[in-house]
């Protein structure tokens, strides 16, 4: 059930986002974050916020997983615009890697957007969102988190 407690702690994020989606660009804005990120439910939930002071917002992930199909939903929350996001991502770990999935609007067009969270120790984990408008054909990833513990 605790699949998202190595996330529990703080940590400094290194933020890479494509500066602009679904034209196969390569120009990448960079700034830092700080996520604190917490577990409840006895770890059959997770919370966590990042700020970004250099870019003016929060924001913030609900996860919670369903205990008779072992799969999350991950919400996310923006402090700009101040609703949980639908719909979540759906997924679950396998082999050290979470893999979560949804259908999606980007900029008025549907896709398919992907979550990876790899490269999980101890005191470092990565996560990428991507987004296909292909029916999974190809991915455009297009936002990284590098996270290194500090707590």
């Amino acid at each position: 059930m605790g699949d998202f407690d190595f996330l529990v702690g703080t940590w400094d994020v290194t933020n890479r986002r494509l500066r602009q989606r679904h034209v196969g660009g390569d120009d990448w804005d960079e700034f830092a974050g700080v996520s604190e990120a917490r577990s409840f439910f006895d770890g059959a939930g997770s919370f966590d916020e990042m700020r970004c002071p250099s870019r003016g917002f929060s924001g913030s992930t609900v996860r919670i997983v369903n205990p008779s199909t072992g799969l999350w939903s991950i919400y996310w929350m923006h402090s700009s615009r101040g609703v949980l996001e639908l719909p979540p991502v759906v997924g679950r770990f396998t082999g050290g890697v979470g893999t979560f999935y949804a259908d999606d609007t980007d900029e008025g067009r549907p896709v398919r957007c992907r979550f990876l969270w790899s490269a999980v120790t101890a005191d470092s984990c990565r996560w990428e969102q991507a987004f296909s408008t292909d029916g999974e054909r190809t991915w455009e990833t297009n936002w990284v988190m590098e996270f290194r513990r500090t707590r």
